[in-house]
Formats: structure tokens, sequence, C-alpha cells
């Protein structure tokens, strides 16, 4: 049954503790929004000092800029009043770790979790595999402070964000907790 059991009793227990929480706002307090990766080490709330309410946290594979987190910061700013935009990248990250051609051929093998050794990953299941992943861009990434760039340059350069909307570009190291700036993404992030 896996954790079923365990997700229900703890949402039993914040239940019991929620409190005024139900009138929070629908537009987020603070008034700014995060862009990360769904890394299970990140805790945007804890590293941002946030609590309910206060901002919009935005997570895939890698917190890549992808159409997706755009599509989400665009309604963040546009509907909820969010003024300024975080993306934040970090430490020894799983999209490091392969390529669009390995993760396609990985599927292409097997639809089985992979395991991740000294070599990189390789597939241990069984067939059928699927080439579905060959449509897939897997946003991977090779040079971290340079994918941090690439996603604040690819928002800044997007038609539907305004100029007015400062973007900063972080790494989380995942070994310390800290907040990295990375200059160059925060400078071609400026608002203007």
């Amino acid at each position: 049954m896996g954790v079923l059991n365990e997700v229900l009793a703890a949402n039993a227990e914040y239940v019991a503790n929620f409190g005024d929480k139900g009138s929070l706002a629908l537009p987020p307090a603070r008034q700014f929004a995060v862009l990360t990766c769904m890394d299970a080490r990140l805790d945007p709330a804890k590293y941002a000092g946030l609590s309910e309410g206060d901002a919009h946290v935005i997570r895939n594979a890698g917190g890549r800029a992808s159409d997706d987190a755009i599509r989400s910061l665009v309604i963040s700013y546009k509907l909820l009043g969010t003024k300024e935009f975080f993306v934040i990248h970090h430490s020894d990250c799983g999209m490091e770790f392969f390529t669009d051609e390995i993760m396609r051929g990985l599927l292409h093998s097997s639809l089985e979790t992979a395991q991740l050794g000294a070599e990189g990953f390789v597939d241990v299941g069984q067939g059928p595999g699927s080439s579905e992943g060959a449509y897939i861009d897997w946003l991977t990434v090779s040079d971290r402070n340079g994918a941090v760039v690439d996603d604040v340059q690819r928002i800044r350069n997007h038609p539907l964000v305004p100029a007015s909307i400062p973007i900063y570009g972080y790494v989380y190291d995942v070994a310390t907790g800290s907040l990295l700036e990375v200059p160059e993404a925060t400078k071609i992030g400026a608002a203007s």
C-alpha cells in the first residue's frame, strides 16, 4: 500500500491544527514566485523563509523554465500580482546525471525504474519500453550555472513577461543550505 496511510494520518493531524488558514488570500502575500526543482531535499518554505500564503512555488525536474513553468509564472503575475521571480537550481541535481539520449534509451528499454551507479543510470527492468521518450525535451543540465542563466534569460525574453519584473538567479547548495547567487543570471533578469 506504500505511504498512503502515512499521508492520510499526517493530513488528519494537519486538519486538526489548520486554524484560520482557510481565510488566507488567494494572491501570495509577499508577492513573489519561486521556480525551483522538485528534488525532495529542497524545502523552499525553509530556505526562503516562507509561510503558507506567502509566495507561489513552481516545481519541476531541474527547476527549468519550461513552457508550463512560464505559463505558471505568467498567471502568477498577471492574475495574482507577483512582482518578483526567483529561479533556483541546486547542487547535486539528478538532471545533471543523464542526457536526453540516455533517458530516451532507458525508456525505450523498459518503463521500470532505472538504477544510478558509478557509470550513470542503468536500466535493470524487463521490457517492454516505449519510444515516446524521443518526443520529449528532458531539459537536462550539463552546466548548472549556465542552466540558471539560460532559464532566467528565457523568462526575461518571453513576450508575456513584462520587463518590470526582476528575475533573480540562484543555486541552492544541498550540502550547506545556502543560496548562492548566479550574478550573470541576476544581471540578465534585472528589471527595466
